[in-house]
């Protein structure tokens, strides 16, 4: 490979764990030198022993090479120096999008977590860095891990077996076609380690709120699953109903996740009765092509013994219903679920253990006491969260070299972040 074709990754102000997790892997098409630009602080302390970490891991470790530039004008500096071609960014949600803006209008591709914009105002900002990169031929793209997950790949293989599933129901308001629940936790470990939050990461005006942060993989996953490879548009959404509510956290909760003794001053707003409320819940009902769905997401403190963040959803069809539950029944475990409405066994046991094995070997199916169908997903596609941003980044890198992405993929994206401002401009306006 060329070295003008390498992917050369500038990592800006790293203030989110995701940053450093798309280097646990190593790429061929990728530049083995890592250029961060940053303020100095714990956050850039943080990414860069992460990065140590993955290179003198004793199992496969990497061979990052990382030069940085400790800088209050790290932005600046980025944009003069450009000794890469695609700008990495992960964390302060509030300034992402004029990250984003400013890569994109100095020649510069982006590959970005999410969320990309968290209200409608980054949304306008948003369509017009799509616009500059189409012209410019440059890459935007977000990194959507749950595509990645094996039982939301399942479920989103079986909806596209009619036999099976028939059509996705149109669904109501109260019984929707496609449901998405994500509950998340604050204190968690990562790579083994207790994570330490950055204590801006519980101002809602700088991380975003939880409407318009989880909720963006769940809202990708519905268009994904229910509308693949089709170009979606803004007018193919209807928000009918959205809601917001807080999580209350202690001063002993805020010092274990933080490192912080005490709630600092710019978050002294959201203090009540000596307890931070974050609004990091809420729920939408909105309908994508007539089609009714309803998403939410939930913040605890810190989950049950043995468990973590869940992910539950229900894919409603004519013929069946596909559903996805990690509760303690499950162990904690992603587990798909299949519920037959019309008797159709033999199509199932087809589908299982004939149609989808050239993709997926190992697959089986058990039949359970309360008459639904258990997926039996063999371990090795279990790979966790962490490792699907290795995936991501290959399909990142795939585009990159091909010099686009399918058609669908843009225009989804700004469907997508329509529909979560929109959701928490409504919820905003019913306290």
């Amino acid at each position: 490979m060329e070295e003008s074709d390498k992917v050369v990754f500038m990592s800006l102000d790293p203030g989110h764990f995701h940053a450093g997790l798309i280097h646990k892997s190593m790429y061929p098409q990728v530049d083995s030198t890592v250029y961060v630009f940053a303020p100095d602080g714990a956050e850039l302390k943080d990414f860069l022993q992460r990065l140590e970490g993955f290179n003198t891991r004793s199992d496969n470790p990497t061979a990052w090479n990382v030069e940085v530039y400790k800088t209050p004008d790290y932005l600046n500096q980025m944009i003069q120096r450009k000794p890469g071609n695609v700008m990495m960014v992960a964390g302060k949600n509030d300034q992402k999008i004029d990250y984003i803006l400013a890569a994109v209008q100095n020649g510069i591709h982006v590959y970005a977590d999410k969320p990309l914009v968290i209200d409608q105002k980054g949304f306008e900002k948003l369509n017009q860095a799509f616009g500059i990169a189409e012209m410019d031929d440059l890459l935007l793209y977000d990194i959507m891990t749950e595509r990645f997950e094996i039982t939301s790949i399942l479920q989103k293989e079986l909806s596209l077996i009619p036999e099976v599933f028939g059509t996705l129901v149109d669904g109501t308001l109260d019984k929707p076609a496609i449901t998405k629940e994500s509950v998340h936790h604050f204190f968690k470990y990562v790579s083994g380690q207790p994570l330490i939050r950055p204590d801006w990461f519980f101002d809602v005006t700088k991380q975003g709120e939880g409407l318009v942060d989880v909720t963006t993989h769940l809202v990708d996953l519905i268009q994904w699953a229910a509308f693949p490879e089709q170009v979606l548009d803004m007018s193919d959404v209807e928000m009918l109903a959205a809601r917001r509510w807080s999580t209350p956290l202690s001063s002993e909760e805020f010092q274990k996740v933080t490192g912080k003794a005490d709630f600092p001053e710019f978050l002294h707003k959201d203090v009540k009765d000596g307890q931070l409320q974050v609004y990091g819940n809420g729920e939408m009902h909105y309908t994508l092509r007539g089609k009714h769905a309803k998403v939410s997401v939930i913040w605890d403190f810190q989950a049950p013994e043995g468990g973590g963040d869940t992910h539950y959803s229900v894919m409603r069809g004519t013929k069946a219903n596909l559903i996805i539950q990690q509760g303690e029944a499950e162990a904690f475990k992603p587990t798909l679920y299949v519920e037959l409405l019309e008797g159709q066994e033999k199509e199932l046991e087809q589908a299982i253990r004939v149609s989808l094995q050239g993709n997926y070997p190992g697959l089986g199916l058990e039949k359970l006491s309360d008459g639904k169908y258990l997926v039996q997903i063999p371990d090795s596609y279990h790979v966790g969260h962490e490792a699907h941003f290795a995936q991501v980044t290959e399909k990142f890198l795939e585009y990159f070299k091909e010099g686009n992405m399918p058609d669908w993929e843009v225009p989804n994206i700004l469907v997508k972040y329509f529909t979560t401002t929109k959701a928490l401009e409504l919820a905003r306006q019913n306290p």
